[in-house]
């Protein structure tokens, strides 16, 4: 029997036993499905509001945050990967990060400035980018400070609070090595200081490399123009680096032969190891994955057969294997993976799978294509000690106890 059969007669399998449960859980409910009221009367009027809203049964999808700051400038808002379907984060619920609060920007009046070791240091409009010719990058972000698990794993934690710090999105705007072909780089040329125009002045310093290669100057996101919490009007994306290399509301890049050591990848945005050293300029987010649904602080209603759902990404490029394990780590089995399957970009995998109604603990583990698999919890602490809070990527998962409730469990 081939593959494919296999698989089609397991999935015809899963899906026959779901809908003979849909069916019995109506039995004796005598429903008509021409009874409900909104068969019978007209909807309400197609007077569309200036931007679309969600419907109201999903006022619950919202953004939450994992520890109110005693500075209202300062925040950070978690998105809700339980409730969400796909890859696209949709640009309401795009995880935010903020060290000085939201700039209100006018386009017209920012300016983009690159200098240094440049031949012709130049100042760009927003206008001047738009005439650039554009690019989009299908790509996820997240915050280094994404799954702080490194002392303690809080069993209460749902996986907007342990995963939230994560967002996809497809990105438009112009090459950055574009931009830089028309300053003209000088050969000694080999970082780059990215700083944003809010009132933190966010710099980080990114090797020039990096900005050469898959680097875009974004001014758009998900098809309309960023938000004004994403960078609005044009930020800075380097697929695969940690969020905070990604600057907001860029107006310069300066161009030099060192990083500048500034207090985002000093005092910030470092890992420090036990023997006292830190880990600098640790770049990428490595690979990765949770499963999302079902997850912490959900409960499974009945017995059966349901669907096990979650993501992977990685840094690196693309997730090629997903296994999940429901015994907690002694057997796994290959999920599969939902296409699309793109680089540096969130992957969708599924499983069928069935509760017996007993206690099971379910993790996920993900490969990239260059061969890096997802460390257990252990493995990562006996490599980098338990003092970071930054970088971690350890296997997570969810305890499932006899009432159905799942808790947070690496």
């Amino acid at each position: 029997m081939t593959i494919q059969r296999r698989r089609l007669l397991r999935d015809g399998a899963f899906m026959a036993a779901a809908i003979g449960a849909s069916r019995s859980a109506a039995v004796g409910q005598d429903i008509d499905p021409e009874s409900p009221p909104w068969v019978h009367e007209q909807g309400a009027p197609v007077l569309s509001p200036p931007y679309g809203n969600p419907s109201p049964f999903e006022k619950s999808v919202i953004r939450r945050t994992r520890v109110a700051s005693a500075i209202p400038s300062v925040a950070s808002s978690l998105t809700p990967l339980q409730d969400l379907h796909g890859i696209i984060t949709p640009g309401g619920l795009h995880y935010e990060r903020h060290h000085a609060g939201v700039p209100a920007i006018d386009p017209a009046l920012h300016r983009l400035i690159v200098h240094g070791l440049v031949e012709r240091p130049l100042i760009f409009t927003v206008d001047d980018l738009l005439r650039f010719p554009s690019v989009s990058r299908t790509m996820f972000l997240e915050c280094s400070g994404n799954s702080p698990l490194w002392k303690s794993v809080p069993e209460a934690w749902t996986v907007q609070i342990t995963h939230g710090l994560l967002s996809c999105s497809e990105w438009t705007g112009v090459r950055v090595a574009d931009i830089l072909d028309q300053t003209g780089l000088r050969p000694n040329a080999k970082w780059a200081l990215a700083e944003g125009a809010d009132a933190a002045a966010m710099t980080r310093s990114i090797p020039i490399e990096t900005l050469l290669s898959e680097a875009i100057i974004a001014y758009a996101q998900n098809g309309e123009r960023l938000r004004p919490e994403q960078g609005y009007p044009i930020r800075l994306l380097l697929p695969g680096f940690e969020g905070n290399t990604n600057v907001k509301w860029l107006r310069r890049l300066k161009i030099g032969t060192d990083p500048w050591e500034t207090r985002e990848e000093t005092s910030k945005y470092t890992d420090l190891l036990p023997g006292g050293k830190a880990r600098q300029f640790a770049f990428v987010m490595e690979v990765k994955s949770v499963i999302t649904a079902p997850s912490g602080g959900q409960s499974i209603a009945t017995r059966g057969f349901q669907e096990l759902r979650g993501l992977a990404w990685s840094g690196r490029g693309r997730v090629v294997r997903v296994e999940v394990s429901s015994d907690g780590g002694t057997t796994w089995q290959d999920a599969a993976l939902q296409e699309p399957v793109l680089s540096k970009c969130l992957t969708r995998f599924r499983l069928p799978w069935r509760w017996d109604g007993q206690p099971q603990h379910l993790l996920s583990r993900a490969t990239d294509e260059t061969g890096a698999v997802q460390p257990t919890r252990d493995t990562l602490l006996a490599a980098r000690g338990a003092n970071s809070y930054y970088h971690y990527n350890a296997i997570h998962g969810w305890r499932i106890r006899r009432d159905g409730v799942l808790l947070s469990a690496a």
